[in-house]
């Protein structure tokens, strides 16, 4: 469900400096809550809509100040190691274990951030975005899932002449869309799989919506949109799920196609989560890039590397 209010949400990171997110030097502000739970999320962290903890076993060095201070009883010794339930790490107040830890092994993901303050932080950056001709991209999670807020900042930084991207796995309300699409510079739309049914498959949800919602921003922001294809080898890049793709790009006149090749930096946020790591696929190759540019490419879209 979405969040209702518009005067703070939920932000689990900012990356100044990027470049990677859209064009010239960007701050990338990243919401908490996502829809989807795609096999290869390399952003677990993203998904709850809701602060998480997170422990770092590797600058963990086993003193138990974090059983020591837990309230609730959410973390217990356990042969020598710190163990949390996140069910009661979820209802705890004010994360005592996290300003105990020495060693800064724990830490929460996602906190509530009200509206100036994110516009503080992005502006901090105004010169590099008006030197390089960048500008603030909101990821995720899935932005659209705190419409009002995001509404918010975006209007807030328009009015300061900050160039505004969005990156969107699409599966939002489509009022939403109607709300953020005039406000926006850019759009980086995630398509994963043509067919349905693969897309509930390996996400979690069908895509109908998410494909009503790119044709509703083609409409709303004609021009703006760059489609991005994960590629994630052994699970969407058959020949038929590519050029469906392609066709479908095509089809609704899109004329810029972006490839985001699999990569597995973010498997070890996993077990920091107390979550089971989801499939592993095999690295993406240069044969694997050029048979994707291709079919985008013979399909008439224009194709470039993420």
């Amino acid at each position: 469900m979405e969040r209702e209010r518009a005067e703070s949400g939920l932000v689990f990171d900012f990356q100044p400096f990027s470049v990677h997110d859209g064009p010239g030097i960007r701050t990338t502000v990243f919401l908490k809550g996502c829809p989807l739970r795609c096999e290869w999320c390399c952003n677990p962290e993203s998904q709850a809509p809701h602060p998480e903890l997170r422990h770092r076993p590797a600058r963990c060095r086993r003193c138990l100040a974090c059983v020591r201070a837990c309230p609730l009883g959410g973390a217990v010794e356990r042969e020598g190691l710190p163990r949390f339930d996140r069910s009661v790490c979820a209802e705890c107040p004010d994360r005592r274990c996290v300003e105990a830890c020495p060693e800064r092994a724990l830490l929460v993901s996602g906190r509530e951030m009200p509206v100036p303050e994110v516009v503080e932080a992005v502006m901090a950056d105004e010169a590099f975005f008006r030197n390089s001709g960048g500008g603030v991209t909101f990821s995720g999670g899935e932005p659209l899932r705190q419409p009002r807020f995001l509404e918010a900042v975006l209007v807030a930084l328009k009015s300061a002449g900050v160039r505004t991207a969005v990156e969107t796995c699409g599966d939002a309300d489509g009022a939403s869309v109607d709300a953020v699409a005039p406000l926006l510079d850019l759009i980086y739309f995630d398509l994963k799989f043509a067919d349905p049914e693969l897309h509930r498959r390996h996400t979690g949800r069908t895509n109908e919506l998410i494909l009503e919602n790119l044709a509703r921003f083609v409409g709303a922001a004609p021009g703006k949109i760059v489609l991005r294809f994960p590629l994630v080898p052994g699970v969407n890049d058959d020949a038929s799920n590519v050029q469906r793709i392609a066709r479908i790009a095509a089809g609704l006149g899109i004329e810029r196609a972006s490839v985001v090749p699999y990569h597995p930096m973010g498997m070890s946020k996993y077990a920091e989560l107390g979550r089971e790591s989801p499939v592993d696929p095999r690295p993406v190759t240069a044969g694997d890039l050029e048979r994707v540019f291709s079919a985008f490419e013979a399909a008439g879209v224009s194709c470039e590397l993420a």
